[in-house]
């Protein structure tokens, strides 16, 4: 069960790119990786190491002012790809508790609600310009989902939409199946008591001469 989201603060990383896919997320030979756990140093394999597992320089989440980050601002796009739900999970390993960009990958975006990582979708120019004021490494965010509000700072609010029932799940910390409880918990078990029982009874056993 993910925990509720109702507020993230913290700094803010920009990652300069756009149709980054689930594979650059976290690469397939990571994915036999059985706990979330851990996964979180697998997380932009290929760009923060080389083919030999060295550490490669430059990379924007390993440079000193961005390695507290909780936010992510990326491009277009983002999290595209195979369904690999081990993708929210070295994000989110790794400490993100946010990813801004202005359009998501559906499946990508779909697993981040269920593990309680909150996508936020805001136009491309406004994207552009928080990956900027990202870059010079001191901006901090304060995301309030109840209320869909971003506040610099600058003092500057910007303003972004969630699905109501996305909304709902994040702050309540639920997934599919327990806001299918929530919602119809009564009329399941309504249903589940007038059900007939399938269980095939043991036959007798007979003695043996």
């Amino acid at each position: 069960m993910p925990e509720p989201v109702r507020r993230v603060f913290g700094k803010a990383a920009p990652l300069e790119m756009d149709d980054v896919d689930t594979d650059q997320i976290i690469p397939a030979q990571f994915l036999k990786v059985l706990t979330r756990k851990g996964l979180g140093k697998y997380l932009f394999y290929r760009w923060r190491y080389d083919e030999n597992g060295r550490p490669r320089e430059g990379f924007i989440l390993d440079r000193p002012e961005f390695r507290d980050s909780v936010i992510l601002v990326a491009g277009r796009n983002f999290g595209i790809g195979s369904s690999r739900e081990n993708a929210v999970w070295a994000l989110m390993d790794f400490g993100i508790k946010c990813v801004i960009a202005s359009s998501f990958g559906d499946i990508f975006y779909g697993n981040s609600v269920k593990n309680g990582l909150l996508c936020i979708r805001l136009d491309d120019e406004t994207v552009r310009r928080l990956r900027v004021e990202a870059s010079k490494g001191n901006l901090t965010l304060d995301i309030d989902v109840e209320s869909e509000m971003i506040r610099l700072p600058s003092g500057e609010v910007l303003r972004f939409r969630l699905e109501p029932n996305v909304k709902s799940w994040l702050l309540e910390g639920l997934d599919e199946i327990e806001a299918t409880f929530r919602d119809h918990g009564e009329k399941i078990r309504e249903y589940e008591a007038k059900m007939k029982s399938f269980k095939i009874p043991r036959r007798a056993v007979l003695p043996t001469e």
